[in-house]
């Protein structure tokens, strides 16, 4: 197996081990209230974020470009994730 195909594998397999963490969060804690629409949004933005860097690492040989495209995709990442969760910027995306 390449390596390449190894990493898409762990990428794969990483979103549904990262989804355990407020799945047993859940049974502990009244503060984690996730509903089935939830984890799937979240394994979408996950999924998402993982195989966009894994497209970036085949597709972009310089290290420079590399790094602003991975800082681009946390960063479009990190913005989706607050606003689903709090809503920072008030918009319809929200559920506000």
């Amino acid at each position: 197996m390449s390596l390449q195909n190894k990493r898409l594998l762990l990428i794969i397999l990483a979103v549904p081990a990262l989804l355990l963490v407020p799945l047993i969060a859940m049974q502990f804690s009244t503060g984690v209230d996730w509903e089935v629409f939830d984890f799937i949004i979240m394994s979408v933005l996950l999924l998402g974020a993982g195989l966009l860097c894994e497209l970036v690492l085949r597709k972009v040989r310089s290290t420079k470009g590399r790094i602003v495209l991975f800082g681009i995709v946390l960063l479009a990442f990190i913005l989706i994730w607050t606003e689903l969760a709090v809503g920072i910027f008030g918009t319809p995306f929200a559920g506000s």
